[in-house]
C-alpha cells in the first residue's frame, strides 16, 4: 500500500519544491494546523522531495526507487515518529527504548496496511518520551543509507514529554534541532502549537497547514475512498476542513463511524443538560465507567462544538452551525430556555475546566455529573420559558 495522494496545497507544494531546488529549505520545520488536515502527509511529501534524486521545481518525480519507497514508508532514510503509549511496568532506559521502538515498528506496519485512516482522539495517555528522543538522536548521528539526505518526521510534537529522566535526555531533541547533522532535516507537526515546548518552537520554522475546502474533501471521499456521494457530502460538511475528521464520520458496516458515535454522545449530554429533569443528567453521568477519564477528552471536544453551534443559533447565525442536522433541536432549546449567546460562550469554559480534570486521575462519573449541573445552571434561564415551559 502507498500513501494517499495529497489533496490541494498546490501553491504550498510549489513553494516548497522551488525552495528545495534552490537548496533553501530549512533544516527544522514545525507544521501546524487543525487535527486531520494533512500535516503529516505534507511532512512526508517534503521528505519524499528531499530524498528524490530527480526532484526539481515541480516536486519529486514520483517514479524513482526513492519515491516509491518513500510513499510506502519503506525508505531507509525516512524516519517517522509519533506518540505511543508508555509500556507498563518499571523499565531500564535501554529496555524502555527497545519496547517503544518495537511498538513504533508495529504501528508503522499497520499504517502501511491502512494508509487512509480517520483522526480519532486517543483514549489512553501517549507521549514522545525521552527514550524516543534519545533513540531518534542516536539514529540521526548515522550516515544516510541511500543518498546524501535523511529526514525525520515527528508527529504531534506537543506530546513530547520533557525532563522524564536526566537533563541530558530532556535536551536530546533540542540539541538535534539546534545542530542537525549535515544532510539531516527534521519536520515536526502539531495541532496545538501553543503546547509545544517554547524551546522547540524557537528552533523550528513554523509552517501553517490550513483547513481544506469542503468540495475538495467531498471529492477525495468519493474518488479515492469510494464513498457514496450522499455520505461523502454529509461527512465533508462535518469535517471542518479535515479529511482525517471526515473519515471518522463514515459508517463502518452497519455501525456509525467512530467520530459520529462520539458526536451523538455529545448531543445526548447536551439534551440531558437541557432536560426538565435533573435526574436525566445524573443518569447520563452514571452511564460512564468509573475510571479512564482521559477517554472523555474527545467527547468534551464535541460537546464544545455543540455549544458553539448553540451560541451561533442564539445569535441568529444559523449558517455558521457545523452540525447542520441539529439546527431544529438547537432552535427549540434557544426558544424554550431563552438561551443567550454569552451564556453558551461561558459554557465553553466549563467544558474546558472539565477537560482539565479529565486529564488527571478524576472519576469520570463525577466529572460528567458536575459538568452537566454547571452547564444546566449556566444555560437554563431562571425566567419563565416562552410558551409556559419545556415540552
Amino acid at each position: 500500500m502507498t500513501l494517499p495522494r495529497l489533496v490541494g496545497r498546490k501553491n504550498l507544494l510549489g513553494t516548497l519544491a522551488r525552495a528545495r531546488a534552490a537548496d533553501s529549505l530549512p533544516e527544522s520545520m514545525l507544521l501546524h494546523g487543525p487535527s486531520g488536515v494533512g500535516k503529516e502527509r505534507v511532512a512526508l511529501w517534503i521528505a519524499q522531495l528531499l530524498l528524490c534524486p530527480e526532484a526539481g521545481p515541480e516536486g519529486p518525480c514520483d517514479e524513482c526507487k526513492s519515491c516509491r519507497m518513500a510513499v510506502s514508508l519503506e525508505h531507509p532514510d525516512l524516519h517517522l515518529y509519533f506518540p505511543l503509549p508508555r509500556p507498563k511496568g518499571s523499565k531500564t532506559p535501554d529496555r524502555l527504548a527497545a519496547e517503544l521502538e518495537d511498538a513504533r515498528v508495529a504501528t508503522l506496519s499497520e499504517r502501511r496496511a491502512e494508509p487512509i485512516r480517520a483522526s480519532v482522539p486517543a483514549t489512553e495517555p501517549v507521549g514522545l518520551y525521552m527514550a524516543i528522543a534519545r533513540s531518534l538522536r542516536l539514529r540521526a548521528q548515522k550516515m544516510p543509507s541511500m543518498g546524501p539526505h535523511q529526514v525525520f518526521v515527528i508527529a504531534r510534537a506537543e506530546s513530547l514529554v520533557p525532563q522524564e529522566a536526566s537533563q541530558e535526555a530532556g535536551n536530546a531533541l533540542l540539541k538535534l534541532l539546534e545542530e542537525p547533522p549535515e544532510g539531516t532535516t527534521l519536520i515536526l507537526t502539531t495541532s496545538a502549537p501553543g503546547q509545544v515546548l517554547a524551546t522547540i518552537r524557537s528552533r523550528t520554522l513554523p509552517l501553517h497547514i490550513p483547513p481544506l475546502p469542503r468540495e475538495q474533501i467531498r471529492h477525495f471521499l468519493v474518488e479515492v475512498v469510494g464513498t457514496p456521494e450522499d455520505e461523502a457530502d454529509r461527512a465533508a460538511g462535518l469535517a471542518r476542513g479535515s479529511i482525517g475528521r471526515a473519515l471518522g464520520f463514515l459508517p463502518e458496516a452497519d455501525e456509525p463511524g467512530p467520530l459520529e458515535e462520539i458526536r451523538r454522545k455529545a448531543f445526548t449530554l447536551l439534551r440531558a443538560t437541557l432536560s426538565p429533569s435533573v435526574a436525566e443528567g445524573l443518569g447520563a453521568a452514571i452511564g460512564f465507567p468509573p475510571a479512564r477519564a482521559r477517554g472523555l477528552l474527545g467527547l468534551f471536544a464535541f460537546l464544545q462544538e455543540a455549544l458553539r453551534d448553540l451560541a451561533a443559533v442564539a445569535a441568529g447565525a444559523h449558517q455558521s452551525v457545523v452540525n447542520a442536522d441539529t439546527v431544529d433541536f438547537l432552535k427549540k432549546a434557544v426558544r424554550e430556555h431563552d438561551i443567550q449567546p454569552v451564556a453558551a460562550a461561558r459554557a465553553l469554559d466549563l467544558v474546558e475546566e472539565a477537560s482539565e480534570l479529565a486529564g488527571g486521575n478524576v472519576n469520570p462519573q463525577l466529572i460528567v455529573a458536575g459538568l452537566l449541573m454547571d452547564l444546566r445552571r449556566e444555560l437554563i434561564s431562571a425566567r419563565p420559558a416562552v410558551g409556559g415551559g419545556t415540552q
